[in-house]
């Protein structure tokens, strides 16, 4: 098991190198004071004020400029090439939510390469914040309070069924899968209540549901699963 380089007991803000807009920084930092950069990120880190607690990459996308930039101790280069940098963040940051920008943007097989690692550590809490949506992977079981006619989709990463309340296209008897069914453009019509009996469905929600979002997954302390 890879030892943990960052600890913290509350939420971790991560900036990755692809882009993403101010707002969506200045949302996350209301939460997660405390930051680390995946590789690339560390640029965009500095570049709005921030000095990354730790910078964990393979440093391939760093310039001499900002590795000079960040003290030594700060800086943890993890030269092994079977995961992402966003997966060797992942692996070594222990908090109870990892809120994510600089993830969703740019380039599509980074994008998919970021959910697959989701996929790979259902044991840690992560919000990736995009343009628009905020994609992160269900718990066994999740309440929610979102307006009526808001967006909700699932899609999943894997064979997967579940149940729900709440939506206004129930899921209960539904056999989901990447090539068979998926739940995107769903509807939100009174309290949600989601279970899964596998750590396989992405959720997303409109950028707007950030706060109950964020309140919601910290509720789930001690229910998230453990592979």
């Amino acid at each position: 098991m890879k030892r943990h380089i960052i600890h913290d007991s509350k939420p971790i803000t991560l900036i990755g190198g692809a882009g993403f807009d101010l707002a969506a920084l200045k949302q996350v930092l209301t939460v997660g004071t405390n930051v680390v950069a995946a590789d690339g990120g560390a640029r965009a880190a500095l570049e709005n004020g921030l000095m990354p607690a730790a910078v964990i990459g393979d440093f391939d996308s760093l310039d001499a400029a900002t590795l000079n930039a960040i003290p030594a101790e700060r800086l943890y280069k993890i030269t092994e090439q079977k995961s992402t940098d966003f997966e060797k963040c992942l692996s070594r940051i222990e908090a109870p939510l990892i809120l994510g920008v600089g993830f969703c943007a740019g380039r599509l097989d980074h994008q998919l390469a970021a959910f697959n690692a989701l996929l790979r550590h259902p044991n840690k809490r992560c919000v990736l914040i995009g343009a628009e949506d905020l994609v992160f992977l269900a718990p066994p079981g999740l309440t929610l309070d979102l307006p009526v006619a808001s967006r909700l989709s699932l899609f999943p990463m894997g064979p997967v069924t579940g149940r729900s309340e709440g939506l206004r296209w129930p899921i209960s008897g539904i056999r989901f899968s990447p090539a068979g069914e998926s739940g995107t453009s769903n509807e939100v019509c009174g309290p949600v209540r989601l279970e899964f009996d596998a750590a396989r469905m992405l959720v997303l929600l409109p950028r707007a549901e950030f706060t109950g979002l964020v309140s919601a997954l910290l509720q789930t302390a001690g229910k998230w699963p453990v592979p």
